[in-house]
């Protein structure tokens, strides 16, 4: 098949590498003429694991990049959008970008095509784009027909080429079953072992999405609430996780406890379900606790370093190494990450900073620029000389087993303040650290 990429973030790389993958040839364009250039020459700005390989591998074989949208459109049948559409102001979505595409789609489409929705967006904006596109046919006063569907991405970031190529499900919404064999054809590749597409209307489909990170992110909050009663009373939140998980109807996924969840889409999603909400008099009280949870983790974990620096001294020119800085390991996203709100905090009291991630320093440095107070490391080990605590963010493997003997070399106190709980506290303690976890009490 002939298949158009209209915008090449994570998601529109990751789906455009994958279906070129498994023969297709896919043209992708973006109204950044200079990410383009660096793509047709293999360069990938941001990190996704496995990406780069994949990109590179399909490259001018299967995989094309271009900023002459007429060209994308006239050498495809299906046109997939995965443009941004953030969180406005008042918390809804911005639709600006997608729409601007949209319109562009209208104003160059040559024969019958197929429109396909990936990008998240409210219910019922997919039969929005279909307007604007045939407003604009008609302004041209030419008859084209084209057919719209939503396709929801469900990809992790960090994991997302396998959440593509293995996926759970594939959610079409289609209001004309006739493109039923098109997307059974387009994605039989990807289903391989047994069907994973699953159709229904195209508003169903857009609210599929908002519902499935709904849960995801309450199910961390869940855990992280419940993790503050468990530091409070005595009792151990990883204890907790494993005695609910055992219970085949809750499981053990999404029930992490942690420093709270990052990224782009949970806060966004949420909030563009309260907004669309309002417009049908609906409460979700629910999914607006969800936020406030998750918000209020952040202080929670921030005010357990200040208090322990403020019981008889000052964090006012103590050193903090932070280790990950990415909302998640496998990516170098830092959009919603709880490291800069850290960090944030850690400045506005006067405190240093020491900081490393594998993979997300340079988009940490573009936020904090010229930050006299922050210093940058190659090595995890190197950032935590003559540091006064090391504060664990993002659970990238390389931290899952570092050698505490150099560590404890390195601190000017065996102090350490972990958001992912990676370490077994017995053995933390035993080799004199003061560990400090989230919804665990201390030894």
């Amino acid at each position: 098949m002939n298949i158009a990429i209209i915008g090449t973030g994570n998601v529109g790389l990751i789906t455009g590498a994958c279906l070129s993958d498994v023969g297709n040839k896919v043209f992708c364009f973006d109204i950044d003429s200079e990410k383009i250039e660096n793509l047709k020459n293999g360069n990938i700005q941001v990190y996704e694991s496995g990406l780069n390989r994949l990109v590179n591998k399909n490259l001018n074989v299967n995989l094309f990049f271009s900023h002459n949208l007429e060209s994308v459109v006239s050498d495809s049948d299906i046109i997939f959008l995965t443009v941004g559409t953030p969180m406005n102001e008042l918390g809804g979505t911005n639709m600006d970008c997608i729409y601007n595409a949209a319109r562009q789609i209208g104003s160059c489409i040559n024969n019958k095509k197929l429109i396909i929705t990936k990008s998240t967006i409210p219910v019922g904006e997919t039969y929005n784009i279909r307007k604007i596109i045939s407003k604009e046919i008609n302004k041209r006063k030419v008859d084209i027909k084209f057919d719209v569907a939503n396709n929801p991405e469900f990809l992790k970031e960090g994991k997302g080429i396998n959440d593509f190529m293995s996926p759970d499900r594939i959610v079409v919404g289609i209001d004309n079953r006739e493109l039923r064999s098109l997307f059974i054809n387009l994605y039989r590749p990807f289903s391989i072992n047994h069907e994973k597409l699953i159709f229904m209307d195209i508003k169903s489909s857009e609210l599929t999405k908002y519902a499935a990170n709904a849960m995801l992110a309450t199910r961390i909050s869940f855990i992280n609430e419940l993790s503050i009663l468990a530091e409070k009373t005595g009792a151990d939140i990883n204890s907790i996780r494993r005695g609910i998980g055992s219970d085949r109807r809750i499981g053990y996924n999404y029930i992490y406890p942690s420093v709270g969840y990052g990224g782009s889409c949970f806060e966004k999603d949420l909030n563009s379900m309260i907004h669309v909400s309002k417009k049908f008099n609906c409460n979700l009280g629910i999914i607006k606790s969800v936020e406030d949870a998750n918000l209020n983790q952040r202080d929670y974990f921030i005010n357990k370093i200040i208090r322990k620096f403020d019981n008889g001294a000052s964090i006012r020119g103590k050193t903090f190494t932070i280790w990950g800085l990415s909302f998640k390991p496998g990516t170098s996203d830092v959009r919603g990450s709880v490291s800069i709100y850290i960090i944030n905090k850690i400045i506005e009291m006067e405190g240093n900073l020491h900081l490393y991630d594998p993979k997300a320093s340079d988009n940490i440095k573009n936020i904090f620029k010229k930050q006299d107070r922050i210093n940058y490391f190659n090595d995890k080990y190197e950032a935590t000389k003559s540091s006064d605590a090391l504060i664990l963010l993002t659970e990238w493997p390389e931290f899952r087993s570092p050698d505490f003997s150099i560590l404890k070399r390195n601190l000017n106190k065996p102090l350490i303040f972990d958001g992912r709980n990676q370490y077994d506290k017995y053995m933390i303690n035993s080799l004199g650290f003061e560990y400090h976890q989230i919804g665990v009490p201390l030894l």
